[in-house]
């Protein structure tokens, strides 16, 4: 099967990251859950992966590195962890579900109030008009640093930039970790969120959140940590204080080689992967029976929608018929669909890797034009 559903996790995974999860596998100890010495060998590369992503993002501290099962766990602590009652919240009509549910959450308990910042003429999210709507109040803005949609990218250090310095600003990293250099000192950033099983090459049950030293999240679960075991409380320092719970030891170390790829590999797949964007909307505009909702972008995203065709209709055709993996829908962005008018019908969401080529896209683009032929209205 031709895979471009890389948005929703990435298909193929460099050698590096699937020997280091078999020998995970094999090794089958608890790091931080014994004295032996596999489990002081497991704790020792659970840190080795702390220190990588902290370099990789800028970071604050080896120690703000907090490892969870995904980026939905890892914006759940970020927000629920953080914000207090009477705070005001400013997310983006870009944000996805992991993002809205919590904020909506709590505004329906009476905790917070929150704004959402609509897009502009060109599809992306003007730092003016977000920052118009920053109250005294305002505790957090939160922005996306790709839409999951569209692969449009908000220019988050001009965000940051027009923010009050008091503000905390998270940034979820779900679709750009990866994909956009990321540096959170330099940029200001207090949270990122981080998903493992996507542009930063590691499997799936892998995610992060870094933050801070503006920010002490709660934990939002309890559990055992391996340390401070006769408290009945969850420890005061981090990383302990937020990791309730055996570790993901396999996914840990998939997440650390594949930091360790993209730090040699960065650029050239970001490259790669807006060559590849751009020629296959170059291709789809010799289609005029689909519109195109993305442009060129380093995430490998690209949105369209057929003049007739649900999306949902026209990713079946293309995985029964053609083996084509593609994701139509609303990709749990529902604000962002409402902005974009495509809440009735969805969009196909195709989402390339940088080990995809251009005859591959030439297979798809073929493809499409026979879905099109075939069911003419």
């Amino acid at each position: 099967m031709l895979y471009f559903d890389n948005a929703a996790t990435g298909g193929r995974k460099p050698d590096q990251v699937l020997s280091a999860v078999f020998s995970a596998i094999r090794v089958c100890a608890n790091p931080g859950r014994g004295g032996h010495k596999l489990s002081v060998a497991c704790a020792k590369l659970v840190n080795d992966c702390r220190h990588a992503l902290n370099e990789f993002f800028g970071g604050y501290s080896y120690e703000q590195v907090v490892f969870t099962k995904n980026c939905t766990e890892a914006l759940n602590v970020a927000i629920l962890g953080v914000l207090q009652k009477g705070d005001h919240v400013v997310a983006t009509c870009m944000e996805h579900n992991s993002v809205l549910r919590p904020l909506e959450h709590l505004r329906k308990i009476g905790k917070i109030e929150y704004d959402i910042c609509p897009l502009d003429e060109s599809g992306n999210i003007d730092p003016d008009t977000l920052c118009s709507l920053v109250t005294p109040y305002t505790r957090m803005v939160i922005v996306t640093t790709a839409s999951n949609v569209t692969g449009a990218i908000p220019p988050i250090n001009e965000i940051r930039k027009r923010l009050p310095k008091h503000v905390l600003f998270l940034c979820d990293g779900a679709q750009g970790a990866g994909h956009i250099a990321m540096n959170m000192q330099k940029t200001g950033i207090d949270l990122l969120s981080v998903a493992g099983h996507k542009g930063m090459l590691g499997i799936q049950g892998s995610g992060a959140l870094l933050f801070s030293n503006r920010v002490s999240p709660h934990p939002i679960l309890h559990g055992g940590s391996g340390s401070i075991s006769l408290s009945l409380d969850m420890p005061d320092f981090y990383p302990d204080g937020l990791e309730a719970g055996t570790l993901s030891y396999p996914a840990i170390l998939s997440l650390l080689e594949g930091a360790r790829y993209l730090t040699v590999h960065q650029r050239k797949i970001a490259k790669k992967l807006l060559s590849l964007t751009e020629y296959f909307l170059n291709g789809l505009r010799q289609q005029t029976a689909y519109r195109a909702y993305s442009v060129a972008n380093p995430c490998g995203i690209v949105a369209l929608a057929h003049r007739e065709l649900q999306s949902e209709t026209v990713a079946h055709f293309l995985s029964e018929k053609y083996d084509i993996a593609v994701r139509g829908g609303l990709h749990c962005a529902p604000l962002m669909h409402r902005a974009l008018h495509t809440q009735e019908d969805g969009l196909t969401r195709v989402s390339f890797s940088h080990y995809n080529s251009e005859s591959e896209i030439d297979t798809l683009l073929s493809a499409l034009n026979e879905i099109d032929k075939s069911h003419a209205f």
